[in-house]
């Protein structure tokens, strides 16, 4: 009887388990990004004070010494190229010349009458090199002093305006003292004052910009024009710039604040954080 008993619980364990309908579990498939690695530069700004200035600035002088006879002009002044700026008094330098005139023709005369024996057969070929020397030196003579003279007067070496007379008519001045400060008229600049760090990395400079106070609010662009290659007393380079646009409403002496936009030429790899794997001390990308 038991084992009739047992027999029953079997099938009908057997019936229930063959009764179950199989579930299969999904199979978890792994998750991947997808990420591309990119090439780029670092890009940074730089700040510098700067100050407007014109384009060119010369103070005019003479090559000669002498005593001021006249300053033409005033500070403000407008002048025009060309433009008669002072004078010597030329007295010494008109007799200097007439002197060496009178020296000259008598040289000519007596040259040209050897060159005319020598080409008779009438003097050695001594004679005429010494004349033809002699001639050399007096013409060479002659056109110093007509130098000189024309020395006595300075001009306007561009259209500007006077900023400064540093003389006035009657004082005795030496030659290469500035005399008329001049300003060219027209393209006004930028100067900037470099340290040695940013000027030996200046071809990695890529835009110029600056802004000024008088233009709250308003960002002018520049582009360079010159790097003076010798660096002043403090150790700084000086950088030239020109106004893109908006000159008009500038003038000399206005300070500025100079931004210089570099980029690093060096690419770099830029690889996401997430393609790195460490194993151990070692790194790996995937």
């Amino acid at each position: 009887m038991r084992y009739r008993i047992f027999f029953v619980l079997t099938l009908v364990v057997c019936f229930v388990s063959c009764g179950k309908k199989h579930v299969s579990q999904p199979t978890e498939l792994p998750v991947v990004r997808i990420d591309t690695a990119r090439s780029f530069g670092i890009s940074s700004q730089q700040q510098f004070p700067g100050r407007v200035v014109p384009a060119a600035e010369v103070n005019a002088s003479f090559k000669v010494a002498g005593t001021l006879k006249r300053v033409y002009v005033h500070e403000g002044s407008s002048v025009r190229a060309g433009q008669l700026l002072a004078e010597l008094d030329p007295t010494d330098y008109e007799v200097q010349l007439r002197a060496t005139e009178a020296e000259y023709a008598q040289v000519k005369a007596e040259a040209g009458r050897v060159m005319g024996l020598y080409e008779e057969n009438g003097t050695t070929a001594s004679n005429y090199d010494k004349a033809r020397y002699g001639l050399q030196q007096i013409e060479a003579k002659l056109q110093h002093h007509k130098n000189q003279l024309a020395y006595t007067r300075i001009y306007a070496p561009f259209s500007g305006s006077v900023q400064k007379c540093f003389f006035e008519g009657g004082e005795t001045v030496a030659a290469g003292m500035p005399i008329v400060s001049v300003l060219s008229a027209g393209r006004l600049e930028v100067e900037v004052s470099l340290p040695a760090t940013s000027y030996l990395h200046r071809d990695e400079f890529a835009s110029y910009s600056c802004t000024l106070d008088v233009l709250p609010g308003e960002c002018l662009r520049l582009a360079p024009v010159s790097f003076f290659p010798k660096a002043n007393a403090n150790q700084l380079y000086t950088m030239r710039l020109s106004f893109v646009s908006g000159a008009e409403r500038v003038a000399p002496g206005m300070s500025a604040w100079v931004t210089i936009e570099t980029k690093n030429n060096a690419d770099q790899l830029r690889i996401p954080a997430t393609a790195l794997v460490a194993d151990g001390e070692q790194s790996f990308v995937f």
